[in-house]
């Protein structure tokens, strides 16, 4: 996925990591331009580089080649938006930033496509549905209607919840996004919540 507008994480605001995050995001953010540009598969490094404007050495302190950075790319967005919510002290009940993730996607269409047209979609879905369950399993475990969910349970629950969240997307993908992110979101989450009153609980 897109790390442009993608969530903070933690620890960047370190002087050193910041400088490294610079470079990261410098080149994501080339190789998320040109696919939207040229085939992913015609992209070379030295396009990347020569956009990002980091050299060849650079490049390879980081990455093995583009699939590495593409991979790489959307594994940090993929754990950010999984761990927002509890990172960032979120009040609500809900387990995953669902109206903000469709959200983003709507907003970078473009580069959906390109992802999409570079056959790299299914990849990325694998990746983030481990990403996903992680994160919802955290915000089970923080919130007080998951803490009454047996904590055998809450992996299970929120490994299945998150192939729905991936099995929604899609549905809500083939429609052509029809329907409001807040909508998405609140559906998402009376499945999540009508699932686990069927839970077992800590006696």
């Amino acid at each position: 996925m897109s790390k442009n507008q993608h969530l903070p994480l933690a620890g960047s605001n370190k002087k050193t990591d910041a400088r490294v995050r610079r470079t990261r995001d410098a080149l994501g953010d080339a190789l998320v331009a040109l696919m939207q540009e040229k085939p992913f598969e015609t992209i070379t490094i030295q396009e990347v580089l020569d956009r990002a404007h980091v050299s060849r050495s650079t490049f390879y302190t980081h990455y093995s080649d583009k699939d590495d950075l593409l991979m790489s790319d959307s594994e940090e967005f993929f754990e950010a938006i999984s761990m927002a919510l509890s990172e960032h002290g979120d009040i609500s009940d809900r387990v995953f930033p669902v109206k903000e993730f469709f959200t983003h996607l709507a907003d970078v269409q473009p580069f959906f496509k390109a992802l999409v047209k570079s056959g790299k979609f299914q990849e990325n879905m694998e990746l983030a549905r481990g990403h996903f369950a992680r994160g919802i399993e955290r915000r089970l475990s923080e919130l007080p209607r998951g803490k009454s969910i047996a904590a055998n349970e809450r992996s299970a629950i929120a490994f299945t919840q998150a192939g729905a969240l991936l099995s929604l997307l899609t549905w809500w993908l083939d429609r052509g996004m029809r329907e409001p992110p807040e909508q998405m979101d609140e559906i998402f989450h009376r499945m999540v919540w009508n699932g686990a009153a069927g839970a077992s609980h800590p006696s």
